[in-house]
């Protein structure tokens, strides 16, 4: 079923507005799948918080011109699927790890502001941790040297606290 000009340019306006706020764009096609993997793959890109949609690549290429995502355009062939994502690891991560249990969905590409990915770039990109799991590690490692200076000064209380039972048990005996 094809849109008007009215509904194109409510669907572009919509997509820019994705784009504009995207930190990554992941292409995958989508040839052969069926509507329950679809389902599937949607319910785990609204939980990593990424906006999935199958779009026309006009109406793509419509919506990426004048943004940073221009350099997309030349990869816009063929049925395909877009993960547009805040988190510049999310959309990759959620279509990559897809990808691996279901053969009918192929990544064919990707961009971040001002570049564009090959395949191998979007899988590069999956695995590498999620925002939290690095801010976790960051937080770990600056928590560290705090907790050893902690430790380090409660010994010698602590040696102390020995040193006088050691006098005062022998002093009893």
């Amino acid at each position: 079923m094809s849109l008007n000009r009215q509904e194109k340019t409510v669907v572009v306006e919509e997509i820019s507005a994705q784009v504009a706020k995207a930190q990554s764009i992941v292409i995958a096609e989508y040839r052969g799948l069926d509507v329950a993997s679809v389902t599937v793959l949607r319910k785990q890109a609204r939980e990593s918080g990424v906006y999935l949609r199958v779009l026309k690549n006009t109406l793509a290429r419509r919506a990426v011109t004048g943004t940073p995502f221009e350099g997309l355009s030349s990869q816009l062939t063929g049925p395909l699927m877009y993960a547009i994502s805040a988190d510049p690891v999310a959309a990759a991560k959620v279509l990559s790890d897809f990808a691996k249990t279901n053969d009918k969905l192929v990544l064919k590409g990707g961009a971040l502001p001002n570049g564009v990915m090959s395949v191998e770039g979007v899988k590069a990109l999956a695995s590498l941790p999620s925002r939290e799991e690095l801010l976790a590690k960051l937080l770990g490692t600056i928590q560290a040297p705090v907790a050893q200076f902690v430790r380090t000064l409660n010994e010698v209380p602590t040696k102390f606290v020995r040193g006088l039972a050691a006098v005062r048990d022998k002093q009893a005996a």
